[in-house]
Protein backbone atom coordinates (compact mmCIF):
# COMPACT_ATOMS: atom_id res chain seq x y z
CA UNK A 1 0.00 0.00 0.00
CA UNK A 2 1.22 3.38 -0.75
CA UNK A 3 1.69 5.75 2.03
CA UNK A 4 0.08 9.20 1.63
CA UNK A 5 1.34 10.70 5.18
CA UNK A 6 4.29 8.53 6.81
CA UNK A 7 7.90 8.60 5.86
CA UNK A 8 10.50 6.48 6.86
CA UNK A 9 10.66 8.87 10.50
CA UNK A 10 6.82 9.69 11.11
CA UNK A 11 5.06 12.41 9.40
CA UNK A 12 6.99 15.70 8.78
CA UNK A 13 6.89 18.67 7.57
CA UNK A 14 7.20 23.10 8.11
CA UNK A 15 5.49 24.33 10.46
CA UNK A 16 1.92 25.72 9.39
CA UNK A 17 2.48 23.92 5.77
CA UNK A 18 -0.11 20.81 5.48
CA UNK A 19 0.73 18.12 7.05
CA UNK A 20 2.09 20.10 9.88
CA UNK A 21 -0.56 22.09 10.61
CA UNK A 22 -2.84 21.70 13.93
CA UNK A 23 -6.17 20.55 12.15
CA UNK A 24 -4.52 17.60 10.40
CA UNK A 25 -2.61 16.79 13.57
CA UNK A 26 -5.62 16.89 15.76
CA UNK A 27 -7.22 14.25 13.35
CA UNK A 28 -3.75 12.45 13.34
CA UNK A 29 -4.52 12.24 17.22
CA UNK A 30 -7.78 10.84 16.52
CA UNK A 31 -6.64 8.73 13.90
CA UNK A 32 -3.71 6.60 15.85
CA UNK A 33 -6.24 6.37 18.66
CA UNK A 34 -8.83 4.89 17.14
CA UNK A 35 -5.91 2.16 15.98
CA UNK A 36 -5.50 2.06 19.37
CA UNK A 37 -8.27 2.10 21.13
CA UNK A 38 -9.66 -1.47 19.93
CA UNK A 39 -8.42 -2.68 23.37
CA UNK A 40 -10.62 -0.35 25.59
CA UNK A 41 -8.59 2.58 27.17
CA UNK A 42 -5.04 2.42 25.75
CA UNK A 43 -2.16 4.84 27.50
CA UNK A 44 -0.05 6.60 25.24
CA UNK A 45 2.70 8.62 26.09
CA UNK A 46 3.46 12.34 24.41
CA UNK A 47 7.22 13.68 24.36
CA UNK A 48 8.29 17.03 22.74
CA UNK A 49 11.86 18.54 21.66
CA UNK A 50 12.43 22.84 22.57
CA UNK A 51 10.61 24.13 19.47
CA UNK A 52 8.18 26.59 20.12
CA UNK A 53 5.63 24.71 17.79
CA UNK A 54 5.46 21.71 20.12
CA UNK A 55 3.17 23.25 22.39
CA UNK A 56 0.52 23.62 19.54
CA UNK A 57 1.33 19.90 18.09
CA UNK A 58 1.15 18.25 21.78
CA UNK A 59 -2.22 20.12 22.39
CA UNK A 60 -3.88 18.53 19.02
CA UNK A 61 -2.87 15.34 19.42
CA UNK A 62 -3.82 15.22 22.66
CA UNK A 63 -7.66 16.94 21.70
CA UNK A 64 -7.61 14.39 18.75
CA UNK A 65 -6.22 11.51 21.09
CA UNK A 66 -8.79 12.25 23.74
CA UNK A 67 -11.37 12.47 20.92
CA UNK A 68 -10.82 8.92 20.23
CA UNK A 69 -10.69 7.26 23.75
CA UNK A 70 -7.62 7.20 24.46
CA UNK A 71 -5.09 8.18 28.32
CA UNK A 72 -2.55 10.49 27.68
CA UNK A 73 0.02 10.79 30.15
CA UNK A 74 2.64 13.87 28.97
CA UNK A 75 6.55 13.87 29.29
CA UNK A 76 7.18 17.36 28.07
CA UNK A 77 10.64 17.70 27.06
CA UNK A 78 12.33 14.72 26.34
CA UNK A 79 14.77 12.66 23.89
CA UNK A 80 13.33 10.51 21.57
CA UNK A 81 15.52 7.04 23.11
CA UNK A 82 13.47 8.40 26.67
CA UNK A 83 10.22 8.10 24.88
CA UNK A 84 11.32 4.86 23.63
CA UNK A 85 11.98 3.41 26.81
CA UNK A 86 9.47 5.12 28.70
CA UNK A 87 6.98 3.63 26.55
CA UNK A 88 8.03 0.36 27.67
CA UNK A 89 8.64 1.32 31.22
CA UNK A 90 4.81 2.48 31.50
CA UNK A 91 3.69 -0.31 29.81
CA UNK A 92 2.15 2.28 27.41
CA UNK A 93 0.05 0.76 24.12
CA UNK A 94 2.52 3.34 22.20
CA UNK A 95 4.65 6.30 22.42
CA UNK A 96 4.57 10.05 20.35
CA UNK A 97 7.32 12.07 19.72
CA UNK A 98 6.94 15.47 18.47
CA UNK A 99 10.26 16.57 16.72
CA UNK A 100 11.97 16.79 13.28
CA UNK A 101 15.16 15.68 15.06
CA UNK A 102 18.29 17.93 13.37
CA UNK A 103 16.12 20.26 11.35
CA UNK A 104 15.87 23.62 11.98
CA UNK A 105 12.84 24.94 14.25
CA UNK A 106 10.25 26.19 11.86
CA UNK A 107 10.25 22.46 10.79
CA UNK A 108 8.47 19.71 12.84
CA UNK A 109 7.26 16.51 12.76
CA UNK A 110 5.22 13.17 14.66
CA UNK A 111 6.41 9.73 15.07
CA UNK A 112 5.03 6.62 17.13
CA UNK A 113 6.70 4.04 19.26
CA UNK A 114 4.91 0.82 19.66
CA UNK A 115 4.24 -0.76 23.00
CA UNK A 116 7.24 -2.39 23.05
CA UNK A 117 9.87 0.57 21.97
CA UNK A 118 10.09 0.09 18.32
CA UNK A 119 8.51 1.88 14.92
CA UNK A 120 5.23 0.89 14.29
CA UNK A 121 4.76 -1.52 11.75
CA UNK A 122 4.34 -1.02 8.62
CA UNK A 123 0.24 -2.32 8.76
CA UNK A 124 -0.15 0.07 12.00
CA UNK A 125 0.58 2.99 10.32
CA UNK A 126 -1.48 2.10 6.94
CA UNK A 127 -4.44 1.81 9.14
CA UNK A 128 -3.98 4.65 10.75
CA UNK A 129 -3.65 6.49 7.29
CA UNK A 130 -6.82 4.51 6.39
CA UNK A 131 -8.64 6.47 9.59
CA UNK A 132 -7.14 9.71 8.39
CA UNK A 133 -9.10 9.42 5.55
CA UNK A 134 -12.43 9.11 7.49
CA UNK A 135 -14.99 11.38 9.14
CA UNK A 136 -13.92 12.77 12.72
CA UNK A 137 -16.56 11.65 15.49
CA UNK A 138 -16.05 12.54 18.70
CA UNK A 139 -16.59 8.88 21.40
CA UNK A 140 -19.40 9.83 24.56
CA UNK A 141 -18.38 12.11 27.09
CA UNK A 142 -18.55 9.08 29.50
CA UNK A 143 -16.05 7.49 26.88
CA UNK A 144 -13.31 10.33 26.52
CA UNK A 145 -9.74 10.09 27.80
CA UNK A 146 -7.92 11.39 30.55
CA UNK A 147 -4.47 13.47 30.15
CA UNK A 148 -2.12 13.64 33.06
CA UNK A 149 1.47 14.47 33.46
CA UNK A 150 4.00 11.99 34.10
CA UNK A 151 5.92 12.27 37.44
CA UNK A 152 9.61 12.32 37.00
CA UNK A 153 10.12 11.20 33.51
CA UNK A 154 13.75 12.66 33.73
CA UNK A 155 14.77 11.08 36.58
CA UNK A 156 13.79 8.04 35.62
CA UNK A 157 15.36 8.31 31.97
CA UNK A 158 18.66 9.39 33.39
CA UNK A 159 18.76 6.33 35.94
CA UNK A 160 17.96 4.19 32.79
CA UNK A 161 21.27 5.87 30.98
CA UNK A 162 23.13 5.73 34.10
CA UNK A 163 22.65 2.01 34.29
CA UNK A 164 24.27 1.59 31.03
CA UNK A 165 27.58 2.13 32.63
CA UNK A 166 28.89 -1.00 35.28
CA UNK A 167 28.96 0.01 38.59
CA UNK A 168 32.84 -0.70 38.42
CA UNK A 169 33.32 2.07 36.17
CA UNK A 170 33.32 5.76 37.04
CA UNK A 171 34.00 8.79 34.83
CA UNK A 172 35.72 10.73 37.83
CA UNK A 173 38.98 12.54 36.71
CA UNK A 174 37.52 13.31 32.30
CA UNK A 175 36.91 16.56 31.75
CA UNK A 176 33.97 16.58 28.70
CA UNK A 177 32.51 19.44 26.53
CA UNK A 178 28.21 18.20 26.07
CA UNK A 179 26.62 20.09 23.45
CA UNK A 180 22.68 19.23 23.86
CA UNK A 181 22.04 21.13 20.52
CA UNK A 182 19.86 23.26 22.75
CA UNK A 183 17.07 20.39 22.40
CA UNK A 184 15.67 17.59 23.85
CA UNK A 185 18.34 16.87 25.98
CA UNK A 186 18.90 19.94 27.77
CA UNK A 187 17.97 18.95 31.20
CA UNK A 188 18.92 14.83 31.01
CA UNK A 189 22.49 14.57 28.86
CA UNK A 190 24.88 17.09 31.35
CA UNK A 191 23.28 15.14 34.74
CA UNK A 192 23.74 11.26 32.92
CA UNK A 193 27.64 12.52 32.68
CA UNK A 194 28.10 14.54 36.31
CA UNK A 195 26.54 11.90 38.17
CA UNK A 196 28.53 9.14 36.69
CA UNK A 197 31.68 11.61 38.27
CA UNK A 198 32.82 13.24 34.89
CA UNK A 199 33.27 17.20 35.08
CA UNK A 200 31.39 18.77 32.44
CA UNK A 201 30.57 22.01 30.40
CA UNK A 202 27.25 22.00 29.20
CA UNK A 203 26.80 24.05 26.18
CA UNK A 204 23.34 24.20 23.87
CA UNK A 205 21.80 23.54 26.82
CA UNK A 206 19.74 26.70 27.26
CA UNK A 207 16.80 26.35 24.72
CA UNK A 208 14.73 29.40 23.70
CA UNK A 209 11.96 27.19 21.36
CA UNK A 210 13.63 29.01 18.38
CA UNK A 211 17.65 28.22 18.27
CA UNK A 212 17.32 24.45 18.34
CA UNK A 213 19.93 22.77 16.37
CA UNK A 214 21.26 26.57 15.54
CA UNK A 215 24.87 26.26 14.87
CA UNK A 216 25.23 23.61 17.26
CA UNK A 217 24.81 19.82 17.99
CA UNK A 218 25.91 17.37 16.42
CA UNK A 219 24.97 18.62 12.66
CA UNK A 220 27.28 21.93 13.68
CA UNK A 221 30.41 20.45 15.68
CA UNK A 222 32.36 23.78 15.03
CA UNK A 223 31.66 25.28 18.33
CA UNK A 224 32.08 21.93 20.35
CA UNK A 225 35.37 21.54 18.86
CA UNK A 226 36.79 24.86 20.12
CA UNK A 227 35.25 24.29 23.24
CA UNK A 228 37.07 21.38 23.40
CA UNK A 229 40.49 23.14 22.86
CA UNK A 230 39.49 26.21 25.20
CA UNK A 231 38.30 24.23 28.13
CA UNK A 232 41.49 21.69 27.98
CA UNK A 233 38.42 18.99 27.97
CA UNK A 234 39.28 14.90 27.79
CA UNK A 235 36.63 15.14 24.71
CA UNK A 236 33.42 16.62 23.54
CA UNK A 237 30.05 15.05 23.27
CA UNK A 238 27.71 16.09 20.39
CA UNK A 239 23.94 14.95 20.65
CA UNK A 240 21.07 16.35 18.00
CA UNK A 241 17.61 18.00 18.70
CA UNK A 242 15.85 15.01 19.72
CA UNK A 243 18.71 13.20 21.37
CA UNK A 244 19.01 10.16 18.61
CA UNK A 245 22.47 11.30 16.90
CA UNK A 246 26.15 10.77 18.50
CA UNK A 247 29.20 12.87 17.01
CA UNK A 248 32.59 13.03 18.99
CA UNK A 249 35.15 15.48 19.06
CA UNK A 250 38.80 14.12 20.71
CA UNK A 251 41.16 15.92 22.85
CA UNK A 252 42.74 17.59 20.08
CA UNK A 253 39.36 18.77 19.05
CA UNK A 254 39.53 16.38 16.00
CA UNK A 255 35.75 14.60 15.29
CA UNK A 256 34.98 11.17 15.57
CA UNK A 257 31.64 10.58 13.32
CA UNK A 258 29.56 7.95 14.07
CA UNK A 259 31.24 4.95 11.26
CA UNK A 260 34.16 5.74 13.95
CA UNK A 261 32.11 5.46 17.14
CA UNK A 262 30.70 2.28 15.93
CA UNK A 263 33.93 0.54 15.43
CA UNK A 264 35.31 1.74 18.66
CA UNK A 265 32.55 0.16 20.32
CA UNK A 266 32.62 -2.72 18.27
CA UNK A 267 36.12 -3.45 18.73
CA UNK A 268 35.97 -3.10 22.91
CA UNK A 269 32.98 -5.73 22.45
CA UNK A 270 34.58 -7.40 20.50
CA UNK A 271 37.96 -7.92 22.81
CA UNK A 272 35.60 -8.85 25.98
CA UNK A 273 33.76 -11.52 24.03
CA UNK A 274 30.51 -9.62 23.75
CA UNK A 275 29.94 -8.80 20.21
CA UNK A 276 26.74 -10.44 19.33
CA UNK A 277 26.41 -11.23 15.18
CA UNK A 278 28.11 -8.59 13.50
CA UNK A 279 27.19 -4.91 13.06
CA UNK A 280 25.01 -3.46 10.61
CA UNK A 281 25.86 0.15 8.67
CA UNK A 282 24.46 1.69 5.53
CA UNK A 283 25.05 1.79 2.16
CA UNK A 284 27.17 5.27 2.91
CA UNK A 285 29.20 3.79 5.93
CA UNK A 286 32.65 4.14 4.89
CA UNK A 287 34.74 1.61 3.48
CA UNK A 288 37.20 1.51 6.35
CA UNK A 289 34.48 0.78 8.82
CA UNK A 290 33.71 -2.09 6.91
CA UNK A 291 37.51 -3.43 6.56
CA UNK A 292 38.00 -3.11 10.57
CA UNK A 293 35.11 -4.71 11.21
CA UNK A 294 36.09 -7.73 8.81
CA UNK A 295 39.78 -7.96 10.71
CA UNK A 296 38.11 -8.77 13.95
CA UNK A 297 36.54 -12.04 11.34
CA UNK A 298 32.62 -11.45 11.97
CA UNK A 299 30.05 -9.85 9.34
CA UNK A 300 29.34 -6.56 8.25
CA UNK A 301 25.80 -5.89 6.90
CA UNK A 302 25.20 -3.10 4.87
CA UNK A 303 21.41 -1.81 5.10
CA UNK A 304 19.40 1.19 3.07
CA UNK A 305 20.09 5.03 4.70
CA UNK A 306 17.61 5.52 7.70
CA UNK A 307 17.84 4.03 11.80
CA UNK A 308 14.30 2.01 10.72
CA UNK A 309 16.42 0.10 7.67
CA UNK A 310 19.65 -0.36 9.92
CA UNK A 311 17.44 -2.01 12.91
CA UNK A 312 15.21 -4.18 10.62
CA UNK A 313 18.81 -5.95 9.38
CA UNK A 314 19.80 -5.89 13.30
CA UNK A 315 16.60 -7.91 13.77
CA UNK A 316 17.38 -10.27 10.82
CA UNK A 317 20.69 -10.80 11.22
CA UNK A 318 20.54 -11.10 15.65
CA UNK A 319 22.99 -8.27 15.86
CA UNK A 320 22.99 -5.96 18.73
CA UNK A 321 24.96 -3.35 17.02
CA UNK A 322 24.69 -0.93 14.39
CA UNK A 323 24.30 2.30 13.01
CA UNK A 324 25.35 5.13 10.60
CA UNK A 325 27.57 7.39 9.58
CA UNK A 326 25.58 10.69 10.79
CA UNK A 327 25.37 9.59 14.42
CA UNK A 328 22.30 7.02 15.07
CA UNK A 329 23.95 4.21 17.04
CA UNK A 330 21.77 1.89 18.34
CA UNK A 331 22.53 -0.71 21.09
CA UNK A 332 19.93 -2.85 20.84
CA UNK A 333 20.80 -4.92 24.20
CA UNK A 334 20.08 -1.71 26.12
CA UNK A 335 17.66 -0.19 23.88
CA UNK A 336 15.42 -0.32 20.76
CA UNK A 337 16.78 2.84 19.15
CA UNK A 338 19.13 5.49 18.16
CA UNK A 339 20.45 7.13 21.32
CA UNK A 340 23.19 9.49 21.67
CA UNK A 341 23.69 9.22 25.33
CA UNK A 342 23.79 5.43 25.82
CA UNK A 343 26.32 5.27 22.65
CA UNK A 344 28.75 7.50 24.29
CA UNK A 345 28.88 6.04 27.38
CA UNK A 346 29.59 2.83 25.30
CA UNK A 347 32.71 4.83 23.94
CA UNK A 348 33.42 6.27 27.63
CA UNK A 349 33.06 2.91 29.29
CA UNK A 350 36.16 1.90 26.48
CA UNK A 351 38.15 4.74 27.23
CA UNK A 352 37.99 3.77 31.07
CA UNK A 353 38.34 -0.17 30.83
CA UNK A 354 41.36 -0.17 28.73
CA UNK A 355 43.05 3.77 29.62
CA UNK A 356 43.29 4.92 26.01
CA UNK A 357 41.93 8.62 24.98
CA UNK A 358 39.40 9.00 22.14
CA UNK A 359 42.15 9.61 19.83
CA UNK A 360 43.57 6.05 20.23
CA UNK A 361 40.63 3.94 20.79
CA UNK A 362 39.32 5.84 16.71
CA UNK A 363 42.55 4.35 15.13
CA UNK A 364 41.19 0.40 15.17
CA UNK A 365 39.54 2.40 11.75
CA UNK A 366 41.30 4.16 9.05
CA UNK A 367 38.70 6.13 6.82
CA UNK A 368 38.83 5.71 3.33
CA UNK A 369 38.80 9.16 1.13
CA UNK A 370 35.15 9.79 -0.32
CA UNK A 371 33.99 12.36 -3.13
CA UNK A 372 29.99 12.78 -3.43
CA UNK A 373 28.91 14.93 -6.11
CA UNK A 374 25.08 15.78 -6.04
CA UNK A 375 23.90 15.85 -9.92
CA UNK A 376 20.70 17.79 -10.58
CA UNK A 377 17.97 16.28 -12.75
CA UNK A 378 15.35 17.22 -14.65
CA UNK A 379 13.46 14.04 -14.97
CA UNK A 380 13.14 10.10 -13.28
CA UNK A 381 16.40 8.76 -14.35
CA UNK A 382 16.76 4.90 -13.85
CA UNK A 383 19.95 3.83 -13.11
CA UNK A 384 19.89 0.02 -13.51
CA UNK A 385 18.48 0.71 -17.49
CA UNK A 386 20.74 3.14 -18.46
CA UNK A 387 23.88 2.16 -20.25
CA UNK A 388 26.08 4.61 -20.50
CA UNK A 389 25.97 5.30 -16.54
CA UNK A 390 26.15 1.71 -15.90
CA UNK A 391 29.30 1.43 -18.01
CA UNK A 392 30.94 4.09 -16.33
CA UNK A 393 30.25 2.68 -13.18
CA UNK A 394 32.01 -0.55 -13.95
CA UNK A 395 35.05 1.33 -15.35
CA UNK A 396 35.18 2.75 -12.07
CA UNK A 397 34.46 -0.12 -10.13
CA UNK A 398 37.57 -1.96 -12.50
CA UNK A 399 40.46 0.48 -11.72
CA UNK A 400 39.60 0.59 -7.91
CA UNK A 401 39.29 -3.46 -7.81
CA UNK A 402 38.97 -3.76 -3.55
CA UNK A 403 40.39 -0.21 -3.41
CA UNK A 404 37.28 1.02 -2.85
CA UNK A 405 33.66 1.55 -4.11
CA UNK A 406 31.11 2.96 -5.69
CA UNK A 407 27.74 4.36 -4.92
CA UNK A 408 24.93 5.66 -6.87
CA UNK A 409 21.45 6.49 -5.43
CA UNK A 410 18.60 8.80 -6.08
CA UNK A 411 17.67 11.14 -3.39
CA UNK A 412 14.66 10.61 -1.48
CA UNK A 413 13.52 14.40 -0.91
CA UNK A 414 15.42 15.92 -3.97
CA UNK A 415 15.60 15.69 -8.00
CA UNK A 416 19.03 14.44 -7.30
CA UNK A 417 21.50 11.81 -8.16
CA UNK A 418 23.85 11.47 -5.46
CA UNK A 419 27.40 9.79 -6.60
CA UNK A 420 29.68 8.20 -4.00
CA UNK A 421 33.50 6.68 -4.62
CA UNK A 422 35.36 5.84 -2.17
CA UNK A 423 39.33 4.67 -1.96
CA UNK A 424 42.77 5.12 -0.85
CA UNK A 425 43.50 8.38 -2.84
CA UNK A 426 41.46 11.00 -2.23
CA UNK A 427 42.99 12.83 -5.87
CA UNK A 428 41.68 8.82 -7.93
CA UNK A 429 38.25 9.25 -5.97
CA UNK A 430 37.71 12.68 -7.02
CA UNK A 431 38.56 12.26 -10.65
CA UNK A 432 36.66 8.93 -10.96
CA UNK A 433 33.60 10.51 -8.87
CA UNK A 434 33.57 13.23 -11.85
CA UNK A 435 33.80 10.19 -14.79
CA UNK A 436 30.17 8.51 -13.20
CA UNK A 437 28.93 12.37 -12.56
CA UNK A 438 29.28 13.30 -16.06
CA UNK A 439 27.62 10.20 -17.75
CA UNK A 440 24.60 11.08 -15.10
CA UNK A 441 24.72 14.66 -16.27
CA UNK A 442 24.60 13.51 -19.95
CA UNK A 443 21.75 10.99 -19.35
CA UNK A 444 19.66 13.84 -17.77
Amino acid sequence: MARKYFGTDGIRGKIGCYPMTPDFVLKLGWAAGKVLASNGHPLVLIGKDTRISGYMLESALQAGLVAAGVNIRLLGPMPTPAVAYLTRAFRASAGIVISASHNPYDDNGVKFFSGDGTKLPDEVEEEIERWLDMDFKTVSSDELGKVERAKDAAGRYIEFCKRALPNTVSLKGLRMVVDCANGATYHVAPDVFKELGAEVIAIGNTPDGININEACGATHVDGLCDAVLRYRADLGIALDGDGDRLIMVDQRGDTVDGDEILAIIAHHRHAEGKLQGGVVGTLMSNLGLEKSIQALGVPFYRAKVGDRYVIEQMTQHDCDLGGESSGHIIVRNFITTGDGIIAALQVLRAMRMTGKSLRDLKSVMTKYPQTLINVPTKHKINLNESVAIQDAVRQVEQQLGSRGRVLLRASGTEPLIRVMVEGEDPGETAELAEQIASAVRAAA
